[in-house]
């Protein structure tokens, strides 16, 4: 079995935000991957109107789930469930979908979809003439890793990254949890993603585990996230 790691919005270097859950699969022989997302920057090309968005990202991620027939599971975090909604579908290697505080759209519906009519939430920084948003420095540590060590905080402010705005509005054309094993991880002290909200987009999901983490258990709470994969 492998693991293929799709990272949230506006972060770089998915290898990094993994490598605590990923070091721990590791050593039961499970290996994984955390592929870039062009709408971030991560293949050269720099976001921006005209730049990479959601087709880009998806034609990435499938192209490493397509690459080989190794039972694949595949762990969406946030945005990442956007991409992999698409990159995912009828794929006969990937035999389970694990939604970590993720979005599961239908096909048409986008990440606007999810959006709040008051507005873009106060840690995001939004630049429509540059065409790119991203996370504010100063909110990340309080709003997505207040239950992380202060290393860990230090280091992922440099993993923050620039997205292209498109897409938030660009639809997936299908929806593979329709038709693969999914379960949803609500985490139940995340301040980016509400629980409330999460526990409304698990109810498309095939079951539901809580853990009472932030936004990024894979990073806070490595062993349970192991131990809920091993288990799938």
């Amino acid at each position: 079995m492998r693991v293929v790691f799709v990272h949230g919005a506006c972060v770089q270097d998915g290898t990094w935000w993994w490598h605590r859950t990923g070091a721990l699969l590791e050593e039961r022989g499970i290996s994984s991957q955390a592929p870039g997302l062009p709408s971030c920057g991560e293949t050269g090309t720099p976001p921006g109107p005209d730049g990479p968005g959601l087709a880009e990202d998806v034609a990435a991620v499938r192209q490493v789930l397509a690459a080989g027939d190794e039972a694949t599971v595949v762990v969406a975090h946030s945005y990442g469930g956007i991409v992999t909604a698409e990159a995912a579908a009828g794929l006969d290697a990937v035999q389970h979908l694990l939604l970590v505080s993720s979005y599961l759209p239908e096909p048409g519906e986008s990440l606007a979809t999810f959006g709040s009519s008051d507005g873009p939430a106060p840690f995001l920084d939004v630049d429509p003439a540059a065409g790119t948003f991203g996370v504010r420095a100063d909110t990340l540590a309080d709003t997505f890793l207040q239950d992380c060590e202060a290393d860990v905080q230090r280091q992922a402010v440099g993993k923050l990254a620039r997205q292209g705005l498109q897409v938030i509005a660009q639809p997936v054309r299908s929806a593979a949890w329709h038709d693969l094993p999914s379960t949803y991880l609500v985490c139940a002290q995340d301040r980016g993603t509400p629980a409330e909200r999460q526990r409304e987009f698990a109810r498309r999901a095939g079951s539901v585990v809580e853990m009472r983490t932030g936004h990024h258990p894979f990073l806070s709470q490595p062993a349970a996230v192991r131990d809920l994969i091993v288990g799938l």
